[in-house]
Parts: structure tokens; C-alpha cells; sequence
């Protein structure tokens, strides 16, 4: 059976069905993910229906795109076609390096920047290291950062590294530190917010998420480091890792992040605008965990992004 790497090199001028052995290489990776790699040039919404389908199978069974591969699986891959338009390879680009050795890489990434391809976004940070450095044979996102979000990313240049950091995820052994501008003078000194969140979508199709007890299970920590005469910073601390869940607890106290389109109010989006707030003043300024390989302390930290001093100091006055 051909390993991913040869059928990464496939092109899909005739699609036939492929038998495909997970190999260590690739064990404990999310079924999507595993497919994007593998079908590179295949519209996302495409595998997606196939696996929903059945037409993708593992050990000749249905599975979730979340089922994460177990090595010797045989993941049965069906006729995918690539559209016929040319696919552009993302621009080489390289990123402010705040950590790196041969297992991980963990990079500054700039506000306006997504992190990977699709919804409307050709390319993304990973699609463009991976153009930068086409030696590097492993490369992965650990965690994402919302596109208009800045600040300390993490990515694993070996899949057992991978692994282990998403491990640590879920058992809580990576904290990570947020720096928010948000919108009136936030109370209290420190706070624990504890609200379920859930996802939805709007009329129009766009993601979103709101506070809903029957939700998952999410956890910040929220500290006033300077109050403003109409603003707050702040710092947040995760406790959980859902999606939006900073912006959405943060607007659930009635303090939305300044420059947020999602979760502000229409009227303060009109402000922000009328003020040339031109970006979301959220920034990963932090993060503190053990090294997935070598086991040693690190605290990664970031300078605060000049817009933030810039602001501040507008709000101050």
C-alpha cells in the first residue's frame, strides 16, 4: 500500500480509489486534516461530504472527520477530482521567530494574517512557511489564532511533537496569556468567567458563538491592568481553549474587545469606525509550557504591538 508521502506526489488526472496505511508519521492525526494533506488541490467541502457520505471509510467502517488515525489504519480514500483552475502555491513569507528547534516553532503572527487557508482565504501562515522552507518534511498548526488576532503561535515540525502539545492541550498543561483593549472600565481587579459557550451560524452562513449553558464547558481568567477613562486592559487567561471564547466572555460582561466585528454592537462598531479603529485589539502575548520532547520549562513571551500603545494612548486622553 503506498505510504502518504507517495500519494502526496499522485496528481489526480484519474481518480481511482486508493488504499492508504497510516504510518507513524501520521498517527494521532484528525481525519481531516489527514485528507486535506493527502488531496491537496480538493475543495475542503468536498472531502468533507465525502467522509459524511461514506464514501471515505477507516478499516472499511464510517469515522468522524475528527477520528484521529491510529497507526496501521487503512483509510479508503474515493475518486476526488482537483478543479481544473490552476492552483497558485502560496507565497513564500516568513514570520517574527520567538522560539525554534528541530520540534517546534513558535512565531508572532501579525494582526490580518489567517492562519490557514479557506473561507474566502487563499493562503494562510502554514501554506506559506511551508512554501518558505520546502525542507521542512513536517509542518502543523498546534493551535490557531483568529485571523485578526496577533501574537505567539505554535507549530510542530514533528509529528510526535504534534501529538504530545495536543495532549497537553487537553489536560490543561499550556497556558496561555492574552492582552485585550476592551470597550468601558471593566470592575473587577480579577475574575473568573465560567460560562458554557456553543456554536451557531447566521442567516448568512457566518460562524459565530454565544454564551449557552448547554454549551461546552469554558474557563478565562481576567485581570484590569490599567483603566482607562471609557477603556480597559486587560489580560486573559485561558483555562479552556473553545473557539471565540475570550471575545464572547469578554462581551458577555458588557466589555467588548475594541475593533471586534463579530461581538461588538452596532453601535460601537460605528464608533470604532469613526475613530479608524482598523484592526481587533486581542494579542497572544504569552505562553508557558513544558517542551513536548525535552520536557523543559518554557515561558515564551511578545513585545506589546505598537497599535496597542497607540491606542491606549489615544483612549487615555
Amino acid at each position: 500500500m503506498p505510504d502518504l508521502s507517495e500519494s502526496e506526489t499522485q496528481v489526480a488526472n484519474k481518480p481511482q480509489v486508493r488504499l492508504v496505511e497510516v504510518t507513524e508519521a501520521h498517527e494521532g492525526q484528525r481525519l481531516d486534516n489527514f485528507l486535506i494533506r493527502l488531496c491537496k488541490g480538493v475543495p475542503k467541502s468536498h472531502l468533507y461530504k465525502a467522509v459524511r457520505g461514506g464514501q471515505v471509510r477507516v478499516n472499511r467502517g464510517r469515522c468522524a472527520v475528527d477520528y484521529r488515525l491510529q497507526l496501521g489504519d487503512i483509510v479508503r480514500v474515493p475518486p476526488l477530482r482537483v478543479p481544473t483552475t490552476t492552483q497558485r502555491q502560496a507565497p513564500a513569507q516568513t514570520f517574527e521567530i520567538a522560539y525554534q528547534d528541530d520540534a517546534i516553532l513558535v512565531i508572532n503572527k501579525p494582526a490580518g494574517v489567517a492562519v490557514h487557508g479557506g473561507s474566502g482565504v487563499s493562503h494562510g501562515v502554514i501554506e506559506s512557511l511551508r512554501s518558505a522552507h520546502p525542507d521542512w518534511r513536517f509542518l502543523e498548526l498546534v493551535h490557531r489564532l483568529d485571523r485578526d488576532t496577533s501574537g505567539l503561535l505554535m507549530l510542530a515540525k514533528r509529528r510526535t511533537a504534534l501529538v504530545r502539545l495536543h495532549a497537553m492541550m487537553r489536560e490543561g498543561k499550556i497556558r496561555k496569556h492574552y492582552w485585550a483593549i476592551v470597550q468601558g472600565r471593566v470592575a473587577n481587579d480579577r475574575q473568573h468567567i465560567k460560562a458554557a459557550l456553543t456554536r451557531w451560524l447566521t442567516a448568512s452562513g457566518e460562524r459565530r458563538v454565544r454564551v449557552d449553558e448547554s454549551g461546552q464547558s469554558a474557563h478565562t481568567i481576567v485581570q484590569c491592568l490599567k483603566r482607562l477613562p471609557a477603556h480597559t486592559l486587560v489580560d486573559a487567561e485561558l483555562r479552556t481553549g473553545r473557539t471565540h471564547q475570550i471575545r464572547v466572555h469578554l462581551a458577555s460582561l458588557g466589555h467588548p474587545i475594541v475593533g471586534d466585528t463579530k461581538y461588538g454592537d452596532d453601535d460601537l462598531q460605528n464608533l470604532w469606525r469613526s475613530q479608524a479603529v482598523k484592526r481587533m485589539y486581542l494579542h497572544a502575548w504569552q505562553l508557558e509550557f513544558h517542551h513536548p520532547i525535552t520536557d523543559e520549562p518554557l515561558s515564551l513571551q511578545t513585545e506589546m504591538p505598537e497599535a496597542f500603545a497607540q491606542m491606549l494612548k489615544q483612549f487615555g486622553t
